[in-house]
């Protein structure tokens, strides 16, 4: 994993803490989430934001399988994003990832709270399992994340379930198991409960 120069402060800080934020004259500047979160502070008027900062944690899933997560949080004005993902390799598209808003003063403490507890849920769920014939459905119902398939100008995603990247044809073969069945599509924001 590169690491990356803040524009602002000049810290190596890994990719998963970069933002390519926009200026006033139009360019783009890499920036740490301190300094963008200094930066948004800033424009939006609020004072006394303490950029909050979170040490790793390991949950396990359902199957006792261990995951670390890294936290990243954001100001988005009068808003406030706190991000959990796992690192998987240098593939962003693969892992688990969640996120929460909400104001931008609340306590970080709380949400990050908030957040463990979405992580705890969502993970106690698989909705994939694997047998002989190969990965399978695990009920009726998939929960997942839609991810670039990283083929420049591709025109299919993939899909991340279970934290683990499904290609968008394979994900099809997944489903022709239930074949004249009706099915719903919702597509939620990453904040929202699945």
């Amino acid at each position: 994993m590169t690491e990356q120069t803040c524009f602002r402060c000049g810290a190596r800080t890994p990719p998963y803490d970069i933002v390519n934020a926009a200026s006033s004259d139009g360019t783009y500047r890499l920036l740490c989430s301190g300094c963008f979160n200094e930066d948004m502070a800033q424009w939006a008027d609020i004072v006394g934001f303490e950029h909050p900062q979170f040490t790793p944690v390991r949950l396990l899933d359902a199957d006792g399988d261990s995951h670390e997560f890294h936290f990243r949080s954001l100001l988005l004005g009068d808003q406030i994003s706190l991000e959990a993902f796992e690192l998987a390799g240098n593939d962003e598209s693969e892992g688990y990832r969640f996120q929460i808003l909400d104001e931008s003063q609340s306590d970080p403490f709380v949400l990050l709270g908030k957040l463990v507890q979405k992580m705890m849920r969502a993970l106690s769920v698989k909705h994939l399992h694997e047998d002989a014939s190969g990965l399978q459905v695990a009920g009726t119902m998939v929960r997942g994340r839609i991810e670039w398939d990283g083929v420049e100008d591709g025109r299919l995603p993939c899909v991340v379930i279970d934290g683990k990247r499904v290609e968008w044809n394979d994900f099809g073969a997944i489903l022709m198991a239930f074949e004249g069945w009706q099915f719903r599509l919702e597509l939620l924001d990453p904040s929202d409960e699945a």
